[in-house]
């Protein structure tokens, strides 16, 4: 019989990435990943933390108490130099926008914030920080950065949130025009939850 491990997001996009990255890291045989679509009923837990890894351990605790089950869940976001890090925790909801065209608004206003921006001073970095919380209590919080820089306008298709303008080091295509499996071995989620997954395959009785 295999473990169960809920994966504690809303983001139904975001849920696919990470099911894709576990699954590749630990085997779907292993281990059964259950998505908050799960729980009906679950509530919307505010993100209240100062940083990514507050956040992460937020929502994974919340999780664990709510549902008994181990509990993944993370915080990402993008930290512009230009900006002084920011929009950091508020990626998600830098622009104020809900619904369907948050991600494209969120952009749009970063974009504008850094127009005025030198090529050169445009670097920043995709930051993921990703939290298994057991039952018993037991905490684990690991970090994955993607560092590179914000170009001028959308590129690619793929991919979502700030995906069409980061251009990772060492990169000629964004994130949005990588293929997922392309994503995943050089994005911050996929550094954050392939760390993770040798501690959840420590950690959950298969």
């Amino acid at each position: 019989m295999s473990a169960r491990l809920l994966l504690a997001t809303g983001n139904k996009k975001k849920l696919v990435e990470l099911q894709r990255i576990l699954d590749a890291a630990l085997g779907v045989a292993q281990i059964e990943l259950v998505g908050l679509g799960a729980f009906p009923d679950y509530p919307d837990v505010p993100e209240t933390g100062l940083t990514f890894g507050e956040n992460a351990l937020i929502k994974a605790r919340e999780g664990a108490k709510r549902t008994g089950l181990p509990t993944v869940a993370d915080d990402s976001g993008i930290a512009v130099n230009a900006l002084n890090g920011m929009p950091g925790v508020f990626s998600a909801r830098w622009s104020g926008t809900s619904g369907d065209d948050k991600d494209a608004a969120n952009l749009d206003l970063v974009l504008a914030q850094i127009s005025d921006v030198a090529d050169e001073h445009r670097g920043g970095a995709f930051v993921c920080a990703a939290a298994l919380v057991l039952p018993n209590g037991r905490e684990h919080l690991v970090e994955g950065r993607q560092a590179g820089r914000l170009l001028r306008s959308r590129r690619g298709e793929g991919g979502f949130g700030y995906d069409p303008i980061f251009l990772g080091e060492g990169q000629d295509r964004t994130n949005a025009e990588l293929s997922p499996a392309e994503k995943d071995a050089i994005s911050h989620r996929g550094k954050a939850f392939r760390e993770l997954a040798k501690v959840i395959a420590k950690e959950l009785p298969r």
